[in-house]
Parts: structure tokens; sequence; C-alpha cells
């Protein structure tokens, strides 16, 4: 008789994803409250684990895992986990980039938009009494040039939801032939001197790390909007406050931060604030959002489906 596949839960997720692994045949067991080091000690017990970004995955935790066949990440993203160490040791890694990229992809036309609109401005002047119409005179999406840096499903998404605006759409990527009807693939240097909007869609990496900095941003022939909805860490904050002050990036939209835990459920590793968060805060022509562009309703129930899907490939090769 076949061993049941055992399936530990250490995050919280759309029933559906509990329901079809049962359907499937599989055993599940949740644990959403321990701590990594509790986890660690019963993990060989298992052989899946499924996980938001509770705690990372790292050599320790691998290394304790010894019947581990495969990590579910319920996300876009993978750097909550050692990925090179988890492939050497022969577990497969699942991510679900599809649930939510169109919840993305709508999230960074809507920031987009309220940027060049002035609307979350203009909303907060008229609840509070002042009726500044010429102070919010806004600028129109329509005969620009959108540039895409990381063509993966959310820049696609992005790309894709684009289409009904006159404007001209360039992406830049590390992999070649990336590019598709809703965008032109680029070189970075033809992206910089051409776009009137930055929208990053890459993942975290040691060459995505502080990518946006200073020298980043003065390479771009115009002043330009950005918009970020990847990873936080990607973004040298106190470079970025420079470039807004300079009137370098005329307006941002971040939907992440560098100052978020690594579970991104939290913003502060510590009380201080720092100085460059400081400014963001209480910048007209910035737009801040906690890390839901991918957090609807509907991407919920979408990534929960990916993951069984893809699980139930895994273990039936």
């Amino acid at each position: 008789m076949k061993q049941p596949v055992k399936i530990l839960h250490i995050d919280s997720n759309h029933p559906v994803l509990w329901d079809r692994l049962v359907a499937a045949g599989f055993e599940n067991y949740e644990d959403f409250k321990s701590s990594k080091e509790a986890v660690e000690a019963k993990i060989h017990e298992y052989h899946g684990i499924v996980i938001r970004s509770r705690f990372k995955i790292d050599k320790t935790f691998l290394d304790k895992a010894t019947n581990l066949k495969f990590i579910a990440r319920v996300g876009a993203g993978l750097e909550s986990i050692d990925c090179d160490y988890a492939i050497e040791k022969g577990v497969h890694l699942i991510a679900a980039p599809e649930g939510n990229r169109n919840a993305v992809g709508e999230h960074t036309l809507g920031m987009l938009l309220s940027l060049l609109n002035k609307l979350n401005k203009a909303d907060r002047e008229v609840r509070s009494g002042h009726w500044n119409r010429e102070a919010n005179r806004g600028y129109e999406l329509d005969g620009k040039t959108v540039g895409i840096i990381g063509y993966g499903n959310m820049g696609k998404s992005f790309a894709k939801k684009l289409r009904g605006f006159e404007v001209e759409v360039l992406c830049y990527d590390i992999l070649d032939h990336v590019g598709d009807a809703n965008a032109r693939q680029v070189s970075l240097l033809e992206l910089q001197k051409k776009a009137d909007v930055l929208s990053l869609h890459t993942p975290w990496t040691p060459e995505t790390d502080k990518m946006i900095n200073t020298a980043f941003v003065e390479a771009f022939s115009k002043p330009f909007w950005f918009i970020n909805t990847a990873r936080g860490n990607s973004v040298v904050t106190t470079d970025l406050v420079t470039a807004l002050i300079q009137g370098k990036v005329l307006g941002a939209g971040l939907d992440v931060l560098e100052y978020e835990k690594l579970s991104f459920e939290n913003l502060f590793t510590d009380d201080k604030t720092p100085e460059a968060l400081q400014y963001l805060l209480q910048a007209e022509n910035v737009l801040l959002t906690p890390h839901i562009a991918g957090w609807t309703f509907e991407s919920k129930e979408k990534l929960a489906q990916v993951i069984v899907d893809k699980i139930i490939a895994c273990c039936n090769n």
C-alpha cells in the first residue's frame, strides 16, 4: 500500500487548498503558532510543507527535514527559502505567481493613475475643506512611454492592462525573447532613455538587491514616475527620497518597502522610524500601500488553486 503524503501547513490559506488536498488523498496537518525551532523538531515527519512567509526555510531547517519532498509557497517569490540548498537536497520548490499576477497588474495600474491624477492628494484636501483645482491638475497617461523591468508573470499582467491606453510599453529582462504583443523588449539603456514611467516587477535576488539607487535613477534621460509592487529591498529608499526631492522622480507608488520584516506582516524591525520613511509618509507625490498588490479576495483563492494543482502534479511525477 502506498504511503500517504503528509503535508504540514504553517500558515493559514484559503480553505480550498486544504479541501482539495484532502480530496486528492493527502494528509493535512496544521501548526500556525509554534516557533521555528518547534516546527524543526517535527518536520522530519512530513513529506511536504505549505508556507506563506512566516519564517525563513534555511539550511538548519532543511537539514532536519529529512523526508521533505516539496516546499509550496502560497505566493510569487521564494526569497524566504534557501533555494540552492533545497534543490541540492532534492526538495521540489513550488510557487504560484500565476495566482496573483492579475491582482498585481490591476494594483500597479491603479497606483499609476492615482499618482498621475493626484487622486489621493485631492481626496485628502477636499475632506479637509479645501477645493484646490489648479494645484491638483493631473497628467494623462496617453502618449507616454511605460518601462517595465522584470517581464515575468507580474510584468506581463501590467502590460496587458495598459492595452487600452495609447502608450508605448517597453520591457527589460535578464532573459532573452520575453517580449510580446503588449511590450517591446529593449536594452536597459534604451528603457532608461525613453521611459516616462518605470514599474518594477523583479524578484528579490542578489542581482536586484538595492538595484534602484542614485546611479540607476540618474541614468534616466527624463524625470519619471516610479511604481514598485515587487520587493522593497530592491530600492535604496534614501536614494529614492533624494530623487523625489530633486524632481528626478516625479512621484512614487510603493506597495513594498525595504523596512518590511521578512514575514511581510509588519513594517518595522524596531520602533524607530527611518528618516527616509518619514519623508515618504508626508510627501504629497508618494502613494503607499501595505504590500497588498497581490492581496485580493480573488487572488487568495487563485493562489490556493494553483498551489494544489502544482502539488498534485509534483507528487504524481
